[in-house]
């Protein structure tokens, strides 16, 4: 075996297990089903879905290992409005548009750009090690799944519970569709408050109305106070003159108002806002649109604000007004501005027709289901958030004006009539339509979370009754992100109970987002967006610049995204492999928080990867020409302390381990494996095995003992940790396994390790554990006092009772290879210490002889310059940081190394200290 190289092992074996069906259901066992969240076919895959793959692959690799018949679900998602956006942006840059082109056409280009971004994101998912049945594979607008949801409208559309109508919805003017309400993201903004004379009816006062849209005044039908408000209550049932366009508007009275909320006067503009609606439904007022779906003003306004942009429009109108003398002042104001999450265009609330879903009664058995536990929450926390969401869940608008996507099965008739089913036949048939009446279908296509809502049970071959789905739903776990609960997995369990009489998963584990080192969120504009395989395959930092700045949609951020990424990442990515990103993950993967990503940990997980294989190779080495136990596990006779003492201490990683994994805190199985392996194993067992192999008056029995011992807790550990690191814990596992008695075709495939093959033993685990801090402070003493690596001390006890003498004899060579001692022995009663430096463990002494080490007076000498000359140091530094002026002036830089270089003079003074205090102590 060479060195640790993870690009030579991982593609093979992921061919491999590929090639042999590992990944198919066994059909056996207990059903364990993952349906991955689809990736949308907008390019390629980020850093939270290589998290996410991480987290998946993990549960699934366990429960296969533990005998359940484990299915991961795979497949990609349309997702209409975000790969449209990304086609037409190309488009644009080669000088075309999908207009010019027509919807055919580019529809076409949009499958294009779906084949070979689907390709990427399956490689990605490949080279992440995810073991979920490719086979199986599905995309939300193939040919098996377009009917279901094509299928499902119909349905829904037959029970009532999706209608057409004519209801205000979020508008984006850049993207020119209608976008629900969790698509909209919600920004404070620093803005103003403008306030505007209506003058009444009659000339003799006006009424002062406070906006911060004086643009939609045109549209506005009424002014509101509130009925309790004495200021206003005698102008109530009178009419006020809409300034700028003569239209005269009651003064109407109702409690939404909020009399300090400016004036206590509130334009009433119902086609233009969401509360405004809600006020003129109730007083029966009319609805004036006064926007094109560009959000340019409309014909229903004056001629000299027509075709005039939205904020163009805005000018222009407090321009007129001030001019006229109305406008009464203009005050700073923090408003919360709708942008659109995909374009972040500033959202219009507009009125169009549009498709709905009766969401009342879907969410109702949603809601219980979350309650009485049918579905479980992980973390628990998110329960009161989902609750108050779905309680107050309004209909959902599921028609988009778009290209991408599943077009709405309905038809109209040049009367305007509508027609839903399946297709234009089926239409034809069902509603006793003539075959020369002309029928036009629907232009507008479905939210493309409408498909995906059916995702669980539509990619296991719902509504048909297959095998797949007797036996995979409801699924066991879906993982998803926290910013998704609604979007997706709120959707998916009102479908699924709906259409299946069943919830789709039993457990919904929520994980945080990931972000980059500093907690940002990660986006292209700021160069922060990582590619997953960059750091598996490692990229120098001008291939990373020169990736990071291709194809930008605003080329002028190049320079600055440039300036982050060098800043952020001098040197690139080395090549850190997937074991070691997937380690990480699982380190970062605490309960539900976000992740703030630092490359910096990759190195402590690469490190953690070449310690497991240098490992190996030490077993491999020292094994390789023994016989292997008849029967795996076999160590006949009770055997030593150390080969008891790391059996014991990997019951308890097991347990750890597995608890971990049923409570999803993948943080603390990282951390049961990494705390095995490297400081039980490695720093310990490994060490005190050399001990016994080398020991020629050790018998052939307890010799061949730890070698069992050795391989075998070795395989068990490659099983324990395959989860999270498939890949060196298979390359390494094909070597170890025969030497530890074990067949098989891949370690994927043999059993988790099992609790009754390592059971806890106290009794080692405190004898080893005493002689880990007999050796501890035997090193510390050698340490402090500068005793060279080879030279050999001699050591002296006294005290401790018979369990402490019995340890002593047992432990004798470990405490003399380890220690590097040249003897131990016991001081008789009534006799003087020898001059020595002293350390306790328990009730023990430890003494070791300075005679003929060092001379101590010297010694006492160099260390008093050496401590006269840190405290002058430290003088120097506290004076400097206790100037304010340089507090003041130095860059902030310098003044932190200062503090650090303090920090760093007072811990070594506080060691010398000591070890002149440890060496006169010795007089």
């Amino acid at each position: 075996m060479k060195s640790f190289d993870p690009g030579a092992i991982e593609r093979k074996w992921y061919r491999y297990w590929e090639e042999n069906g590992f990944f198919s259901p066994s059909g056996r066992g207990d059903p364990f089903c993952i349906t991955i969240p689809p990736p949308n076919v907008t390019g390629t895959l980020h850093m939270g879905h290589a998290f996410q793959a991480t987290i998946i692959d993990t549960l699934l690799r366990y429960h296969r290992m533990c005998g359940y018949n484990t299915l991961g679900q795979p497949g990609t998602d349309h997702a209409g409005i975000a790969t449209q956006m990304v086609v037409e942006r190309r488009l644009m840059a080669e000088g075309q548009s999908r207009h010019a082109m027509g919807r055919e056409a580019f529809i076409e280009r949009v499958w294009e750009w779906k084949e070979r971004s689907g390709q990427t994101i399956t490689t990605q998912l490949r080279r992440m090690g995810v073991s979920v049945d490719w086979s199986r594979e599905r995309f939300t607008m193939d040919e098996r799944l377009s009917p279901v949801v094509l299928d499902v409208f119909v349905r829904l559309y037959e029970e009532g519970l999706i209608y057409r109508g004519q209801r205000l919805v979020n508008w984006d003017p850049v993207l020119r569709t209608a976008i629900s309400d969790l698509e909209v993201i919600n920004e404070e903004e620093a803005g103003s408050l403008w306030l505007i004379r209506y003058p009444l009816v009659g000339g003799e006062d006006h009424l002062v109305v406070a906006t911060t849209r004086p643009e939609t005044m045109l549209g506005d039908v009424a002014v509101a106070v509130h009925p309790a408000d004495e200021r206003y209550r005698r102008f109530i049932g009178r009419s006020v003159e809409l300034p700028l366009a003569g239209r005269r508007i009651p003064v109407i009275a109702d409690s939404y108002v909020d009399p300090a909320f400016g004036t206590g006067c509130l334009k009433i503009t119902p086609a233009h806002d969401f509360n405004d609606y809600e006020v003129g439904q109730r007083h029966g007022l009319p609805l004036i649109n006064i926007f094109t779906v560009d959000a340019r003003l409309n014909d229903a306004v004056p001629e000299a604000y027509r075709a005039l942009d939205r904020y163009e429009a805005r000018k222009r109108i407090v321009a007129d007004l001030e001019a006229q003398g109305l406008l009464a002042g203009i005050q700073p104001h923090v408003q919360v501005i709708p942008r659109g999450d995909r374009s972040h265009a500033v959202v219009e609330p507009y009125l169009t027709y549009q498709w709905f879903v009766k969401t009342g009664p879907l969410a109702g058995p949603a809601i219980e289901a979350v309650r009485d536990q049918r579905i479980r929450l992980v973390p628990k926390g998110w329960e009161k958030t989902f609750f108050q969401w779905m309680e107050e869940i309004r209909d959902w608008c599921i028609s988009r004006q778009i290209w991408w996507g599943h077009r709405i099965p309905a038809w109209y008739d040049p009367e305007g009539r509508v027609y839903v089913a399946r297709n234009e036949a089926e239409a034809r048939v069902k509603y006793g339509l003539s075959a020369d009446l002309p029928l036009q279908q629907d232009e507008d296509v479905l939210d493309t979370w409408f498909s995906s809502a059916l995702w669980p049970f539509a990619t296991l071959g719902w509504p048909d009754q297959t095998p797949e789905l007797k036996t995979f739903y409801p699924t066991t776990v879906m993982v998803t992100a926290f910013d998704i609960l609604f979007f997706w997995v709120a959707r998916m369990a009102m479908m699924g109970l709906k259409l299946t009489g069943d919830v789709p998963f039993r457990t919904v584990y929520i994980h945080g987002l990931v972000r980059d080192a500093h907690g940002q969120k990660m986006s292209k504009t700021k160069g922060n967006v990582l590619d997953p395989l960059d750091i598996i395959d490692g990229r120098d930092v001008d291939s990373l610049v020169a990736k990071m700045t291709q194809g930008l949609m605003q080329p002028e951020m190049a320079e600055r995204i440039a300036k982050n990424v060098r800043r952020e990442f001098p040197q690139g990515f080395e090549a850190y492999g997937t074991d070691a990103l997937r380690f990480t993950f699982a380190v970062l993967a605490g309960s539900g928080r976000d992740i703030a990503f630092d490359i910096r940990r990759l190195a402590g997980s690469r490190a953690f990867c070449t310690k497991v294989w240098n490992a190996a190779r030490f077993v491999l080495m020292n094994v390789e020409n023994a016989a292997p136990p008849t029967v795996p596990g076999e160590t006949g006779e009770r055997g030593n302390a150390i080969d008891r003492w790391i059996r014991s201490r990997f019951a308890r990683a097991l347990d750890e381990v597995k608890r971990g994994i049923a409570d999803y805190r993948f943080d603390q199985v990282a951390q049961a494996i990494y705390e095995f392996t490297w400081s039980h194993y490695c720093d310990w067992y490994l060490e005190l095995s050399k001990v016994v192999l080398a020991d020629a008056e050790k018998s052939p029995e307890e010799r061949a003992a730890t070698r069992r011992t050795l391989i075998e807790v070795l395989e068990s550990l490659l099983r324990l940790m395959h989860p999270v690191m498939p890949f060196i814990s298979e390359e390494l596992w094909q070597a170890v396994a025969p030497l530890a008695g074990v067949s098989g075709k891949s370690i994927m495939l043999r059993p988790f390790p099992e609790e009754s093959r390592y059971c806890p033993d106290e009794d080692a685990e405190q004898e080893i554990e005493w002689l880990q801090k007999m050796v501890i402070e035997i090193r510390r003493i050698r340490a402090e006092m500068d005793v060279p690596y080879r030279k050999q001390v001699a050591l002296f006890l006294s005290g401790g009772d018979d369990r402490v003498r019995d340890w002593v004899a047992r432990n004798r060579g470990f405490i003399v290879s380890l220690g590097k001692l040249s003897s131990v022995e016991w001081l008789a009663p009534g006799v003087s210490e020898p001059e020595s430096v002293v350390a306790v463990v328990g009730d023990l002494r430890l003494l070791i002889p300075m005679e003929d080490l060092i001379d101590r007076e010297a010694e006492l000498k160099r260390l008093s310059r050496e401590i006269d000359a840190l405290n002058s140091q430290l003088a120097k530094s506290r004076a400097k940081l206790d100037n304010p002026s340089f507090a003041a002036r130095a860059p902030a830089a310098v003044v932190e190394q200062e503090r650090q270089r303090l920090a760093d003079t007072e811990r070594n003074l506080e060691k010398l200290q000591s070890q002149k205090s440890r060496l006169e102590g010795t007089a």
